[in-house]
């Protein structure tokens, strides 16, 4: 009769509260929360959602004649447009306001449908999911009128912004000062506003230059802990900084930082970002705050801004100030050569490396560069994986040794536990004394393990957040990495002709993960205790269920992932001389399996 292994029971314990905390981590960051209905277009631009001018510290709100202060704004746009158009930008600006409200991304579409529409970010007030940039002034209580966000702007007669034409406007208010934005904007993603004054009065005046972003609505986002998408930013020397909408929606969430020089603040999405970018070698105060609480009808609105420090303009002369906006996708080698060019401090954090950020990166150029060489990013994943584990090689068999030579220890170590069961302290120092006549290191098989642990997540979160996997084909079914797998084994992967619920999704990719899964452990010996047992065996299955709805990319490393860990763990057994269990494991599962279907073999043989 075999004994209750009590490290047995501590694994089993162990495998629940995992299991527990994968369902924990699915209910809570990956399906999604129920969002308020979304207002008609009117009634967004009758209510006008669209924020206010951030406070500025030291002057009233009454004293600043701000966008707070001005009358809500017609429900129809007035003023006209400016189109935008670069190889990778379409949109336009509003000439009420000077807004930067309307940009789709033109290399990027929602679908992989021929007929799909490119990747809107921004949108103006007046629509649904509003979400644009501002810039501006904040006054104090001695400044004549500034623009606010009603102001009609004046632009050059068949103006255009592209890559090669910058885009001047102008507003005068009629008492002696004139504003003026001069809006350029490069080949990809990047806008460059230069705002500047003209002082015609007899008197100095002070302004406060700002910067906003507003965003109506949580948009979709897919929750999941390893990687932000949110309100984020780095705050000067405070560092980086990320909040989700949730944490904005709480009393007492809006966040401020006073203060602080160089850095950036915005909205992240997983693959696209809009950030501010101001003067970095001016002082200013960002504010990551909620604009509107959510009402039965309408959604909850949020705001990131920055106010600069204040500048003097004396009678007769001019001042101006200079920022810059980033509104698109998150692409490495932009967001790297922004960084670096413009001097913007930290700006590759946009890309959320993680932790890990000094394994992860490099993790992904290796990718890259796979990519590049294989043309095809699934393949890339594979190459990648491959690399990793021969890395991890010599780590991995020096582990595995020290716990085979631990192993073969068993029965002395067992002895040591019966003979001195009632005194623990004796049973420790004879066990040390057997490590030391054995020259064994209790930890070595566990330290070669730990040092993967960084690297793999490192590699899965790669997986996760790479916009090169988005609309990237594979091979056969597979059209889109970043979405899972079409195919159910419910309808005989489309043989049958009726569609499956999405949570019977079970395609091809998620079950050759299961398998391999299910064949790793089969490797190990079975477990003394049943209830152990039918937790690994149960385990497999859990897993196929619960990663069949993500990405078919990150599946298919996931699966190869386990191939090779199964080929590694063969070769590395087989060199230790370690019994193997694969085969008598499968021959013991399939006899148990004909039982319970009712055929063949005799009952006494499942029970071996």
């Amino acid at each position: 009769m075999q004994k209750k292994d009590p490290d047995g029971q501590l694994n089993m314990l162990l495998a629940i509260a995992l299991s527990m905390a994968v369902l924990f981590i699915w209910t809570t960051y990956i399906m999604p929360p129920p969002q308020p209905p979304a207002k008609s277009p009117a009634e967004i631009a009758a209510q006008d959602p669209a924020g206010s001018a951030p406070n500025v510290p030291g002057v009233s709100a009454g004293a600043a004649p701000s966008v707070a202060t001005t009358a809500a704004a017609p429900t129809a746009e007035v003023g006209g447009r400016v189109k935008i158009e670069t190889p990778a930008l379409d949109g336009s600006i509003s000439l009420q306001g000077a807004r930067i409200d309307d940009l789709t991304l033109t290399r990027y579409k929602k679908t992989l449908a021929k007929n799909s529409p490119p990747v809107r970010l921004f949108s103006p007030a007046s629509k649904p999911n509003s979400y644009f940039a501002e810039h501006g002034w904040v006054g104090d209580a001695s400044t004549d009128k500034i623009p606010d966000k009603t102001s009609i702007w004046t632009a050059p007669a068949n103006a255009k912004l592209t890559p090669t034409t910058p885009l001047t406007l102008t507003w005068d208010n009629g008492g002696g000062l004139v504003f003026k934005r001069t809006i350029s904007v490069d080949q990809n993603y990047m806008f460059k506003i230069v705002d500047g004054v003209d002082n015609r009065t007899a008197k100095a005046i002070t302004l406060y230059p700002y910067a906003r972003i507003f965003r109506y609505g949580i948009p979709d986002v897919e929750g999941f802990f390893i990687q932000h998408e949110g309100p984020i930013g780095v705050e000067g020397e405070e560092g980086l900084k990320e909040y989700t909408y949730d944490d904005l929606l709480e009393p007492g969430g809006n966040q401020e930082f006073r203060d602080v020089k160089g850095g950036w603040i915005g909205f992240t999405d997983k693959y696209w970002a809009a950030t501010l970018i101001p003067d970095q070698t001016v002082s200013y105060t960002g504010n990551m705050t909620l604009a509107g609480q959510a009402t039965a009808t309408s959604k909850p609105a949020f705001q990131t801004d920055y106010v600069v420090a204040p500048i003097t303009i004396t009678a007769g002369q001019s001042g101006n100030v200079t920022s810059h906006l980033f509104a698109g996708a998150k692409r490495v080698n932009l967001v790297d050569g922004y960084a670096e060019n413009l001097g913007i401090k930290n700006f590759d954090l946009v890309i959320d490396w993680g932790y890990f950020w000094f394994i992860t990166k490099p993790l992904y150029m290796l990718m890259a560069w796979l990519y590049h060489a294989l043309g095809n990013f699934g393949l890339a994943i594979i190459a990648t994986t491959i690399f990793v584990k021969l890395l991890f090689f010599p780590l991995a068999n020096k582990g595995y040794e020290s716990m085979a030579r631990m192993k073969k220890m068993q029965p002395e170590m067992e002895k040591i536990r019966e003979r001195f069961k009632d005194d623990k302290e004796r049973q420790q120092k004879a066990m040390m004394e057997l490590y030391q006549k054995e020259k064994i290191n209790p930890m070595a098989g566990c330290l070669p393990i730990l040092l993967q642990i960084p690297v793999f997540f490192a590699l899965y979160k790669v997986v996760f957040i790479s916009i090169d996997m988005r609309h990237a084909p594979f091979f056969g079914w597979i059209h889109d990495l970043s979405a899972p797998d079409p195919t159910s084994i419910f309808n005989l992967f489309g043989l049958l002709p009726f569609a499956v619920p999405a949570f019977l999704l079970i395609g091809v990719w998620p079950l050759l993960m299961g398998i391999t899964m299910w064949l790793q452990m089969q490797l190990n010996p079975p477990q003394p205790d049943p209830t152990q047992q039918a937790i690994f065996n149960w385990m497999p299955v859990f897993f196929t269920f619960l990663l069949a709805s993500f990405a078919s990319g990150l599946v298919i490393y996931w699966t190869f992932n386990n191939v090779f860990s199964l080929v590694q763990q063969y070769a590395i057994m087989k060199r230790n001389g370690a019994d193997m269990h694969l085969m008598a494991n499968i021959k013991k599962t399939f006899a148990r399996a004909g039982q319970l279907a009712g055929f063949g073999g005799k009952k006494d043989d499942a029970k071996s």
